[in-house]
């Protein structure tokens, strides 16, 4: 009997993680098809939809493996589509969708799953990624790009604009397809 539950366990673990796996592919997948800039003046400032099916596997997993997949798919992508931004880029990927998926998720892995506690965790979450983007623009920019803090000062209402646009669009998304899918992963 015990070895049945040690063995159904597992089972569960591994189907687990290859939806896990699934949704850092899509996630790949996403930002090599689609990405553009929002705002001309900044063109480095691509939007792409790489949030979604992290977020999408943070409600369905909860908020660490929400970390998990944040961190899998910055490395991945990081090495990939995205390698020109290097070192730089994994970390503010990290940064930003890691605060958005723990603050997201913490507040609607807790209690009843309603409609209205995941528009409450996706707003949280898209105001925690806004917020942790600042300073961070602020100390590692500089650092990377190897220019003054000041001289980054003019684009700041632009970083600001961006991540709240980005995480606005991808937390939408994520809400309208979320309840469509979740079934899927939680069998």
């Amino acid at each position: 009997m015990e070895n049945n539950v040690s063995a159904m366990n597992t089972q569960k673990s591994t189907v687990k993680l290859a939806k896990m796996g699934m949704l850092v592919a899509i996630s790949i997948v996403l930002v090599a098809l689609i990405h553009f800039p929002i705002f001309p003046a900044v063109a480095f400032l691509e939007y792409d939809p790489a949030d979604i099916p992290i977020l999408i596997g943070t409600f369905a997993f909860g908020p660490v493996a929400g970390i998990l997949l944040t961190v899998v798919t910055a490395v991945v992508q990081g090495v990939t589509v995205s390698a020109q931004s290097g070192l730089y880029g994994i970390l503010m990927h990290i940064i930003a969708t890691g605060a958005f998926v723990l603050v997201a998720g913490n507040i609607y892995s807790h209690g009843e799953k309603t409609r209205k506690k995941a528009v409450i965790a996706l707003l949280c979450g898209i105001l925690a990624m806004i917020l942790i983007m600042i300073p961070a623009n602020l100390v590692i920019t500089p650092m990377f790009m190897g220019m003054p803090r000041e001289a980054l000062m003019p684009f700041m209402p632009f970083i600001v604009g961006f991540n709240a646009i980005k995480a606005g669009i991808n937390g939408l998304v994520t809400f309208v397809l979320y309840k469509r899918i979740s079934g899927f992963l939680k069998k």
